[in-house]
């Protein structure tokens, strides 16, 4: 066995259908006293029912959450925060609004509590993200981490399906990308294999009954641990790429992990074989990347960039951005390997390796 540095999270976890009602304990736990509740407008009235519960503790809601993360939102979020008194931040949503919450942590040291109702798996990870002038820039800071998470199945359970199938997309790119990371460990290998069998495994039965309570349970664990994976490793070609297409071309986030991924694994398909068995293992099929692709496509996904707002004029750019300030990857970064994906990624066509 290789030698290898883990390093634990860091986030309490409390996991389990109706958690929601431990939020109070939570925010004594932090010895805090007034939450900024954080969400987007849509979820506004989720996040104010649970608001209800610790109305005596809430500074004010803040519900302009976009994605991405522009800074301009940020820096209302962190005015808010400031002018409220605010001494933690209540994050109800996706990984959009968990990503503001982080950002208001990165300047003020304010702790979060995150209530994810998405698969993103964002709420463990030290990883944050800020959109400025269309360029996307993350970065890493144990300030940002949730010092909480709370998992309730019970709150994902009105997320459409369509949403569904990308978020879990979302979460299995984080554990692929994981397993063929160079700072990897056999822990985080066990549990991006874990992660990924969990995720895929829940879409067949949500397919079936999106009010499945145990699958959205086994959902959320999945989430989980593909979130705990991507915090504790380096990101590579998947998300240099979503990052690029997000952030400069305003595509949404879950939707752009899910048609890229399949090309990416493609991409480094002979260049980390030991990845692709134990995602092999996990999808149970050999051709990792078509069982991808398919899994996606199986369940109505968006399978191209066209389909989800892209521009055929803009892959240039991207393919020239992707190669600019490179993440370590097992394959070197190539231009015209890259607008060749991106081609296929925007048609819509099966992976290539």
């Amino acid at each position: 066995m290789k030698s290898f540095v883990h390093q634990g999270s860091l986030s309490r976890i409390v996991f389990g259908v109706d958690s929601v009602q431990f939020i109070p304990e939570e925010i004594e736990r932090l010895v805090a006293k007034r939450a900024l509740v954080l969400c987007t407008a849509n979820q506004r009235e989720q996040a104010e029912a649970i608001a209800e519960t610790i109305s005596s503790r809430v500074a004010g809601i803040f519900d302009r959450v976009e994605m991405h993360v522009p800074i301009e939102v940020a820096r209302q979020a962190r005015q808010a925060a400031a002018s409220l008194g605010a001494d933690c931040a209540l994050a109800i949503g996706g990984g959009s609004t968990i990503g503001l919450g982080k950002a208001i942590a990165l300047e003020s040291g304010l702790p979060i509590i995150a209530v994810p109702t998405t698969y993103a798996g964002s709420e463990v990870t030290p990883i944050f993200g800020l959109t400025e002038g269309g360029v996307k820039k993350t970065g890493r800071d144990p300030k940002v981490l949730p010092r909480t998470v709370i998992y309730d199945p019970r709150l994902t359970v009105t997320l459409p399906f369509s949403m569904t199938v990308t978020s879990a997309m979302n979460a299995i790119a984080h554990s692929a990308e994981g397993l063929y990371a160079y700072d990897g460990n056999p822990v985080l290998e066990l549990m991006a294999e874990e992660g990924i069998r969990a995720s895929a495994a829940s879409l067949e039965r949500l397919a079936m009954n999106p009010a499945d309570l145990e699958a959205r349970s086994d959902a959320l664990y999945g989430a989980w641990l593909c979130g705990t994976v991507l915090g504790s490793v380096a990101m590579g070609l998947h998300h240099k790429l979503c990052h690029t297409l997000g952030g400069t071309f305003n595509l949404p986030h879950a939707e752009v992990h899910t048609v890229i991924l399949p090309h990416a694994l493609a991409y480094n398909f002979d260049a980390a074989p030991a990845a692709m068995r134990r995602i092999a293992r996990a999808l149970g099929k050999a051709d990792v990347p078509l069982a991808v692709y398919d899994l996606a496509r199986k369940h109505g996904a968006p399978t191209s960039l066209r389909e989800i707002g892209m521009t055929a004029d803009g892959l240039d750019r991207a393919a020239d951005l992707a190669v600019s300030d490179q993440y370590p990857n097992p394959r070197p970064l190539e231009r015209t390997a890259l607008r060749a994906l991106l081609q296929r990624a925007f048609d819509g066509v099966s992976p290539q390796a």
